[in-house]
């Protein structure tokens, strides 16, 4: 019997030890680290705007590039994407679907994002000498970069974007397969129902059943003789 392509790449490993329900806690754990550092960098970049404020006269520009409501914006986005990434922990560890779909659609959302980045590179190629004369003239390595070909220099951009693309769908991929193993496991204990035709009995799962302890021993079996 053919398979689908969903059920052909279903797997409930990841990284080659991991169960995908264990990836998915520790990815989401991951982000909300990440998020909550760059929360409290902007936080304290608000709290003392003069010594984190940044002014584009600094790389080359006429315009403010840290204003305080760049920051607030961004603080906002890290705050959203705490709680988006603390509701996908929650579901992957309380066996709950429905809270790994908002983890899901921004990892969709990120994976279209960095591949417009890859198109808009191919496309644009002279992006990348416009971005790198944008940037300060003690940034490291910078003459050495700039001197590069554009050829060379687009390749390079694409090979690193590439290899980010291809991690960010590994994580996708594992994220989709623990929502299935959690959906999976959600729909196994729903109670059943059977009905006849005056009485309707809510059987309880298997599990429960097996488990739950006899009130009384059966009493001994003996023998009868005729």
């Amino acid at each position: 019997m053919a398979t689908s392509p969903w059920d052909r790449w279903y797997s409930t490993r990841c990284c080659l030890c991991c169960h995908v329900r264990t990836g998915t806690i520790i990815l989401g754990v991951w982000y909300m680290l990440i998020n909550a550092v760059v929360l409290l960098i902007l936080l304290t970049a608000l709290s003392d705007p003069e010594q984190y404020h940044l002014t584009s006269a600094e790389l080359a520009n006429d315009l403010d590039v840290m204003d305080d409501a760049n920051m607030c914006i961004a603080s906002a986005i890290s705050l959203l994407m705490i709680l988006i990434c603390g509701m996908a922990t929650y579901g992957a560890y309380k066996l709950r679907p429905a809270w790994i779909i908002p983890f899901f659609c921004y990892q969709i959302f990120d994976f279209a994002l960095n591949t417009l980045v890859a198109v808009s590179i191919v496309v644009y190629p002279n992006t990348i000498q416009d971005y790198l004369q944008q940037l300060p003239d003690n940034f490291p390595y910078k003459e050495e970069v700039a001197a590069l070909s554009n050829v060379c220099l687009v390749l390079i951009v694409l090979l690193f974007i590439g290899c980010i693309l291809g991690f960010k769908a590994y994580l996708i991929g594992c994220v989709w397969n623990c929502y299935r193993y959690v959906s999976g496991r959600s729909s196994s204990e729903i109670l059943l129902y059977v009905t006849t035709n005056d009485t309707t009995v809510l059987l309880p799962p298997y599990d429960d059943s097996v488990s739950i302890p006899p009130k009384q021993t059966p009493p001994p079996y003996t023998t009868v003789t005729a």
